[in-house]
């Protein structure tokens, strides 16, 4: 299992938010591709960068993503707001590894499916989730669908994994939901990436326990909660 550090974007800086809402935000850096830079200074060889304004419909960070892009290591995800497949192309050439899609891929499977088969192996389906539904629209709303039975429908498409986060735990560092994190990972035909509620070293290896492909981590890196340089010397890299 590989920990990947979030960069989370908006209004241009780097965030971390509690529990998916835009009004109780506890981390605000300036200049993303610093913080971007920085960890992968220190050992991490993933990152997860989200833009946030993008995926609440308030605007957008797209100049700021192609520089975190630009000095971010070779394997970055982006994410955010991503709806049609011309930001999905452009992301790709600014140098995104894969592009991760969420709102769009729960409403409409035709889009994901045409999606999927034009860049095989390059997107991440996110399964946002609270309570075991799925959401959408930046975690403000939430479909229909429960978790489980939305990954097991994807088995045959060729992603190149799907991101699951618990919303209601995300940057409260209250420990994960193991229990949950098995389910999610036993209904995946897809690697599975995990986010929200981790913690400590502890979440982390029960998390590589459960199978778990990576773990994106983002309040408790920040605030210093977890220490950074030993979860890059441990989880940095799957080498």
């Amino acid at each position: 299992m590989i920990a990947v550090p979030a960069v989370d974007l908006r209004g241009g800086r780097c965030v971390q938010l509690v529990g998916g809402c835009p009004t109780d935000e506890r981390v605000s850096l300036p200049d993303p591709a610093s913080v971007a830079q920085r960890w992968w200074d220190m050992g991490f060889h993933s990152l997860h960068v989200v833009d946030l304004d993008a995926a609440l419909d308030a605007g957008d960070n797209a100049r700021v993503v192609a520089e975190v892009l630009a000095a971010s290591p070779p394997d970055t995800q982006v994410g955010g707001g991503v709806r049609t497949r011309d930001r999905v192309e452009t992301l790709l050439t600014l140098g995104a590894s894969r592009v991760v899609v969420g709102t769009r891929a729960v409403d409409d499977r035709t889009w994901l499916e045409r999606l999927a088969h034009t860049y095989p192996g390059r997107v991440v389906v996110a399964a946002d989730v609270r309570g075991g539904t799925v959401l959408r629209k930046g975690w403000t709303e939430a479909s229909a669908l429960r978790v489980e039975p939305f990954l097991t429908a994807l088995t045959d498409l060729p992603l190149a994994g799907v991101l699951c986060t618990d919303v209601a735990r995300e940057g409260r560092m209250e420990g994960i939901d193991l229990t949950g994190v098995r389910s999610v990972v036993r209904a995946s035909p897809h690697p599975v990436q995990m986010s929200g509620g981790i913690t400590n070293l502890d979440d982390l290896s029960a998390l590589a326990d459960a199978g778990v492909n990576a773990a994106v981590i983002g309040m408790a890196l920040y605030t210093g909660h977890i220490d950074a340089e030993v979860v890059a010397r441990t989880y940095g890299s799957e080498e």
